[in-house]
């Protein structure tokens, strides 16, 4: 039987520590489904379709050597709706401090009475990849910050013409 994970999340931009989640993924399951969170209520700077364009670009080079495959959806459901449409046996979250955790063990306890069957694996972020995340990584390009240590460079362009076009970068 095929071992299903799903990584999700809203990817908005898609950072360096993603994509360390997402290569330490690869070694646990055959299919790794990257489900793109529609999640208006945390006011993307992207909209779906960029951040479902971003990830596939990003994740392309990654199954040089693996038999894993990978493929990104976008969804808007509850994760465990999701989670059964994808055909997942497993949710794969990143964890980058202690902060983290006790969000993310109160969803454990949620999905497992929605779905007792599902289990979830936590990956620790690599130490160099603990301090990012996708809101800081906007807010530092907003108010004119170098990126570049927490992005690849095809992201770090994508955010930057972003922050242009939308007149968000306020110095530099």
């Amino acid at each position: 039987m095929e071992r299903v994970g799903l990584y999700p999340g809203t990817f908005d931009p898609i950072t360096a520590g993603h994509l360390d989640i997402i290569r330490r993924a690869l070694k646990l399951v055959d299919h790794l489904v990257i489900g793109v969170a529609i999640n208006e209520d945390k006011g993307p700077l992207f909209s779906l379709d960029e951040r479902v364009e971003m990830v596939h670009h990003e994740t392309k080079g990654l199954l040089k050597g693996s038999n894993a495959r990978i493929s990104v959806e976008p969804f808007d459901i509850l994760l465990m709706h999701f989670v059964e449409k994808v055909g997942a046996q497993i949710i794969i979250r990143g964890l980058r401090a202690v902060s983290d955790f006790e969000y993310e063990f109160q969803m454990v306890g949620m999905n497992a009475k929605l779905n007792p069957n599902v289990e979830t694996v936590f990956l620790m972020a690599e130490a160099k990849h603990q301090a990012i995340a996708s809101k800081l990584v906007k807010e530092i390009a907003r108010l004119g910050g170098d990126i570049s240590a927490f992005t690849t460079p095809y992201v770090r362009d994508r955010v930057l013409q972003k922050m242009e076009s939308k007149n968000l970068v306020t110095a530099k």
